[in-house]
C-alpha cells in the first residue's frame, strides 16, 4: 500500500510540473507561446514511463501516444533522429506488448506487473562503450549530411535511446541507466530549443530513472 500511494503521488507531482511549466513558459513568452500539443505530449510522457517504472504494462496505451505527439514537435523543429527513433519507438512497443506479457507476474496477481531480468556486468560494459562510439558516429553523419540544428545533442538522446528500448522491451533492468544518458541530454536539446514543456518533461524523467531503477531492483528475482 505504501508504494501505491508513492506511486500515486510521483505521478500527479510530474502531471502538475507539466501544467505549472507550460502555464508560466506562455505567461513569459505570450508572443512566441507553446503549443497546446507540448502540454499534451509532457502529460502522456509522464504517465507513460510513471508506469513504466512500476513495470506495469498499461504503459504501452500511453506511449503510443506520447509518440504520435513527440514525433510532431520533432518535425517542427527539424530533429530528424529524434523523428527517427519515434518510428522506431511505435513499430518497437507493438512487439514490447507481447513480450512483457509472456513476462507478467502469475495469473492470481492482478497488478499486471512484469517480472524484470539482469544483465551480466561485462555484457553492460560493452554495451555501453558501443553505444557512445555509435552515438558519435551518429552525430558526425547529421552534422555534415543535413541540417539538424542540434546533430550531436540529437544523436546522444537517439542511439542510447535505440539500444536502452530493446532493453526495456527484454525485460532487463539496466535499461534505466541507458534512459537516465538520455534523457539528460534530452533536457539540454529541449532547453536549447525553447521548449519548456518538453525541457521540464525530460527533468522529471530522469528523476523517473532512478525510481524506475529501484522499482525494477526490487521486482528483480
Amino acid at each position: 500500500m505504501r508504494n501505491k500511494w508513492f506511486d500515486y503521488s510521483f505521478l500527479g507531482v510530474g502531471l502538475l510540473i507539466q501544467i505549472v511549466t507550460f502555464v508560466v513558459a506562455n505567461h513569459l513568452a505570450s508572443d512566441s507561446p507553446l503549443p497546446i500539443i507540448s502540454l499534451i505530449c509532457g502529460l502522456l510522457g509522464v504517465c507513460s514511463v510513471c508506469l513504466t517504472a512500476q513495470g506495469n504494462i498499461l504503459t504501452y496505451v500511453f506511449g503510443f501516444a506520447q509518440v504520435i505527439t513527440y514525433t510532431w514537435l520533432c518535425i517542427s523543429q527539424r530533429f530528424y533522429g529524434e523523428i527517427a527513433i519515434n518510428a522506431y519507438y511505435f513499430i518497437t512497443m507493438i512487439y514490447g506488448v507481447f513480450a512483457w506479457r509472456k513476462r507478467l507476474q502469475p495469473a492470481g496477481d492482478q497488478s499486471a506487473v512484469i517480472t524484470p531480468r539482469r544483465l551480466s556486468y561485462p555484457v553492460l560494459a560493452l554495451i555501453v562503450v558501443l553505444t557512445l562510439l555509435g552515438s558519435w558516429l551518429a552525430g558526425w553523419g547529421l552534422a555534415v549530411w543535413t541540417d539538424d540544428t542540434q546533430p550531436y545533442l540529437d544523436a546522444f538522446t537517439t542511439v542510447p535511446a535505440l539500444v536502452a528500448q530493446v532493453l526495456m522491451i527484454l525485460v532487463y533492468r539496466e535499461h534505466w541507466f541507458l534512459w537516465l544518458a538520455v534523457d539528460v541530454f534530452s533536457v539540454a536539446l529541449w532547453l536549447r530549443a525553447g521548449d519548456y514543456c518538453m525541457t521540464a518533461q525530460y527533468v522529471f524523467w530522469c528523476a523517473n530513472c532512478l525510481y524506475g531503477l529501484r522499482r525494477w531492483h526490487s521486482l528483480t528475482p
